[in-house]
């Protein structure tokens, strides 16, 4: 008789536990993943913190929340998080139990060991009972996202030229309109002042035109780089790791313009995260502001060929209404490249080709 009454009180208190954890499981508890700072450069550290709060008195027996992240993250290990990574994504997964009214926080160091946007947008949380008989899950929405700038290689990794501003003592050029020197009108751009506006032009091309100065001195910087590994590529690079390291020399052309006081423009023929099929292409500026700019779009850039390279410097031409040095950061250099640079140059444009070449150990940019 014991057993039978032993039965009689355990299932209406199993189904009543079930149903309980079944519609009160997930009332009030909030969840959030995210990262200690908004950017960074490659190989620095890093925390991501999650933190899940129960407000009601109910406590939540277990609670497993997994979310997706692109692969370039390494995290440190621990107990309470279970990393599984591919070579494009890696899967989070963590395991909670609170009880009623509390909060957990947690703290996860991370090395970001590539350049890159991380986005942390939904996670899947699953809950159940304290028996096993009931489980659901849900998503949950996060707003968590870390930019991790390129690495810009050292002057002595860069093999410049020794000429021009590149030089070893090179001289320092600013770029500084001279308002008595006007040479003419142009299209107006953005962050042009007011004051440069000329009405008269405007009024004859109904378009807004704004004066044209000579400058004080005339070395402006162009970087373009090629995401193409080999000439003749299609749209897939192979040698994904070789462009990586032409991005942290180009990161390092323009961190050492910066220093030089030169206004400096990137461009490249791979396109932006959020804008596939668009090639990069920044607008000139100077200043430590316009370089973060840049290393920021530089983040944002996917190995990705949206138009053959050739022909993105035949376009500078048009683009580059004054002379300036372009720098040409590629891993090979062909005859259709030599084409589009000869006339660069008959427009009174230096061209310049500085090689990508494979680093005698790649790990030094991760370790």
């Amino acid at each position: 008789m014991t057993i039978h009454w032993v039965i009689l009180i355990l299932v209406p208190v199993l189904a009543a536990q079930r149903l309980l954890f079944r519609y009160w499981g997930m009332r009030k508890l909030s969840y959030e993943r995210t990262f200690s700072v908004q950017s960074c450069f490659e190989g620095e550290r890093i925390e991501m913190i999650e933190r899940i709060r129960n407000e009601k008195r109910l406590p939540v027996p277990w609670l497993r929340v997994e979310s997706q992240l692109r692969s370039g993250l390494q995290f440190g290990s621990g107990d309470n998080l279970d990393v599984s990574s591919g070579s494009l994504y890696q899967n989070h997964a963590s395991l909670f139990s609170l009880g009623g009214r509390r909060q957990i926080t947690r703290r996860h160091q991370v090395r970001c060991a590539r350049r890159g946007v991380y986005r942390l947008a939904t996670a899947a949380v699953s809950w159940g009972d304290l028996f096993g008989l009931f489980r659901d899950w849900k998503q949950v929405t996060l707003n968590a996202e870390l930019t991790v700038y390129p690495l810009p290689a050292e002057r002595s990794e860069l093999g410049l030229p020794a000429h021009s501003w590149q030089g070893d003592a090179s001289v320092r050029r600013w770029i500084m309109e001279d308002p008595f020197l006007v040479s003419g009108v142009r299209a107006y751009r953005n962050g042009d002042p007011l004051k440069s506006v000329n009405w008269g032009a405007t009024a004859r091309t109904g378009t807004l035109q704004v004066r044209k100065h000579d400058y004080t001195a005339d070395y402006r910087l162009a970087v373009l780089l090629n995401v193409e590994d080999h000439a003749g590529m299609w749209q897939a690079v192979t040698d994904e790791e070789l462009i990586e390291h032409g991005i942290r020399k180009a990161a390092g052309l323009m961190q050492l313009a910066e220093e030089q006081g030169l206004a400096f423009s990137f461009t490249s023929n791979g396109y932006d995260l959020d804008q596939p099929g668009q090639h990069i292409a920044t607008s000139r500026g100077a200043g430590r502001e316009h370089l973060m700019l840049v290393l920021d779009a530089m983040a944002r850039l996917i190995i990705h060929r949206c138009v053959p390279f050739e022909e993105l410097l035949r376009d500078v031409g048009t683009d580059e209404e004054e002379r300036c040095d372009i720098v040409v950061v590629s891993a090979f250099w062909s005859e259709a490249l030599e084409e589009a640079a000869v006339v660069l140059r008959q427009q009174g444009h230096l061209v310049n080709w500085l090689p990508i070449e494979a680093l005698a150990d790649e790990e030094a940019y991760r370790s």
